[in-house]
């Protein structure tokens, strides 16, 4: 049972880091660039960010019917388990401060 909870708080944790990080970059940013810097800027939040980005987006298209409820559960799982590993990595860190 202990190791249930410490999975699903490391799901939360993850999914906390995505969506704090993908919102300060939407927000520091607001639209998109074209050189570069931005680019490589984007490619290197969205390692972070990209599971809140992924769900957002899965859900969006779901609401507006333009994909099945398949390739929404597809999304929202590999979406938690990316969140699985960033917050994994995030109690690392946490617990060697």
């Amino acid at each position: 049972m202990k190791d249930l909870m410490v999975a699903l708080f490391a799901l939360a944790t993850g999914f906390t880091a995505s969506g704090i990080l993908a919102n300060l970059y939407r927000l520091i940013v607001g639209e998109k660039r074209e050189d570069n810097v931005a680019r490589a800027a984007y490619v290197a939040v969205m390692v972070v960010a990209g599971p809140s980005v992924l769900l957002e987006n899965a859900a969006a298209k779901l609401r507006e019917k333009s994909c099945s409820r398949l390739a929404f559960w597809l999304a929202a799982s590999i979406s938690a388990y990316w969140s699985f590993a960033i917050g994994l990595f995030v109690l690392n860190l946490s617990l060697a401060l």
